[in-house]
């Protein structure tokens, strides 16, 4: 019969889980309580939450959004980053536990999809969500961009010769 405790547990991670849109699972065994309480620190910073799990109570959480691609990563000792932009949690997560070589990234899940530990290392290494909107608007923004200088060019082209003309009208009537 499960306790009150339990039952709260179970209902702040249903909250976090439905807030975020990244979960990286890392396995935290041999660390201390203090390494574990600089890792928060660190992630707090970058808007990332770490939380330590028990892996049934976070199985009975997601078993209604994203337990299927949740489960294979929940084995051994449990902890959790909860974060809304995929590249930038990743990003947050490697560098905040590298100095702590115990800390294993065992995978993600992004939205309802689950991806492996090198799959996480290859996603810190993206630029983050804006900049690549960023590179993708200057990359359809600039074909027509050049288009309108083409179309320009030989307005300009045309006032040129113009000009030319005129000034050598005013030279021969000179």
């Amino acid at each position: 019969m499960p306790t009150e405790a339990k039952r709260e547990t179970v209902a702040e991670l249903r909250a976090e889980l439905a807030s975020s849109r990244t979960l990286i699972v890392s396995e935290y065994r041999g660390l201390k309580v203090g390494e574990i309480a600089e890792i928060r620190r660190a992630l707090r910073k970058q808007d990332v939450r770490y939380r330590v799990v028990k892996n049934r109570l976070i199985r009975i959480a997601a078993a209604d959004t994203v337990g299927e691609a949740l489960s294979p990563l929940l084995i051994g000792p449990t902890a959790i980053a909860f974060g809304t932009d995929e590249a930038a949690t990743a990003k947050a997560v490697i560098d905040a536990t590298r100095p702590y070589k115990l800390v294993k990234i065992t995978g993600a899940v992004l939205g309802d999809r689950a991806i492996g530990a090198a799959d996480v290392v290859t996603l810190a290494g993206l630029p983050p969500r804006e900049v690549l909107l960023a590179k993708l608007a200057g990359a359809i923004q600039s074909p027509t961009a050049t288009f309108a200088g083409l179309l320009g060019a030989n307005l300009r082209n045309l006032g040129n010769a113009l000009v030319q003309v005129r000034d050598q009208r005013a030279q021969v009537v000179a």
